[in-house]
């Protein structure tokens, strides 16, 4: 684990300093004792209403999660805090299949997760994603799975009976082409080598799948567009998707300290190439903004993505209707009694 380093927690009203060096970050285990699991989304750019978080934090400590600022709410920091203080809602199964079990629940597509992986490397002690899942299953509603962990593979099982009874599809996330680059920027995530294997393996089994090119991070990374476009479709994957870097709010000082710890050569043209596709700054929080760019160097990028998806051989609609599957556990539908 690195060294403890975080950005000030704009939610804490008294900054400490420390007075000698900083000891290294250990793992530690929260339970969060929530009363409800679904996550309603009300963001009018993002293509889902509700997720669920089994965990909050994540260990594989990308640079660049956005979901880092989120950690703290809870008091903790965005940078080595997210990494090793990991929350986990050890009631999230009961929870779910209770918010299936409320009349206004009509089977809307749920992502896992929203937030941080659903199988990040605690997933294979606690197996709080396995039985969420298996409820959804038990209940044919409709999941969405946003990955960078090979333990997925561990649960083919119930991803074969959700794409029997209901809907599903995996998305692993895969912004590079190296497996090394990728180690310095996600030091704690599968390797690249290994999430495409995993993505190999669920589309053998007849799981659909899909790679999301998420974040790219000019300077750095759109180059690689092709190559993981190519190994993606190679692999399986029906669909494709990208996205462009966003410094939320703390998230911004943890991102450029990584950066310039493993890129030191490069971090000028990373931040240069940022300002130029978000019009001078290095990031844009405004809704159906902030994860595309401007400017003639995105439209490359955008150019350069839908090209190469084509050669790939992904069609141009790659992404199928979610069906109506979902049915309460005995209840015959139908049924007038």
């Amino acid at each position: 684990m690195r060294q403890i380093s975080n950005p000030p927690n704009p939610f804490e009203s008294q900054h400490r300093d420390l007075l000698e060096p900083a000891g290294a970050a250990k793992l530690t285990l929260y339970a969060d004792d929530t009363r409800e699991i679904l996550s309603h989304n009300d963001s009018p750019d993002l293509p889902f209403r509700w997720s669920v978080n089994p965990y909050r934090g994540c260990f594989h400590a990308c640079a660049y999660c956005y979901a880092r600022p989120s950690h703290e709410y809870w008091g903790f920091g965005a940078g080595t805090d997210f990494e090793s203080k990991i929350v986990l809602k050890k009631d999230a199964p009961q929870l779910l299949q209770r918010a299936f079990d409320k009349p206004s629940w009509h089977g809307e597509l749920i992502v896992f997760s929203g937030n941080t992986d659903c199988y990040q490397p605690i997933e294979a002690e606690y197996g709080l994603t396995r039985a969420c899942l298996e409820v959804c299953a038990d209940y044919r509603n409709p999941v969405g799975i946003i990955t960078k962990g090979a333990l997925i593979l561990r649960d083919l099982d119930v991803l074969a009976r959700l794409h029997r009874e209901a809907s599903v599809l995996v998305y692993f996330s895969i912004p590079f082409s190296s497996d090394d680059v990728a180690r310095k920027v996600e030091p704690h995530a599968p390797s690249i080598t290994k999430r495409f294997a995993a993505m190999n393996a669920l589309s053998n089994a007849g799981i659909p799948t899909g790679i999301s090119i998420a974040p790219v991070i000019p300077g750095l990374n759109e180059d690689d567009i092709p190559e993981l476009l190519d190994r993606a479709y190679a692999a399986g994957a029906c669909t494709a998707t990208y996205s462009l870097l966003r410094l939320s709010g703390s998230l911004e000082s943890v991102f450029l300290e990584r950066m310039r710890e493993a890129f030191p050569e490069r971090i000028g043209k990373i931040t240069n190439r940022l300002r130029a596709v978000r019009g001078g700054a290095l990031t844009e929080s405004q809704f159906f903004k902030r994860q595309a760019g401007q400017g003639p160097y995105w439209e490359l990028i955008e150019q350069l993505f839908a090209l190469a998806k084509r050669r790939a051989g992904f069609p141009d609609d790659d992404v199928s209707a979610i069906p109506q599957t979902f049915r309460r556990p005995g209840v015959e539908q139908g049924s007038l009694f």
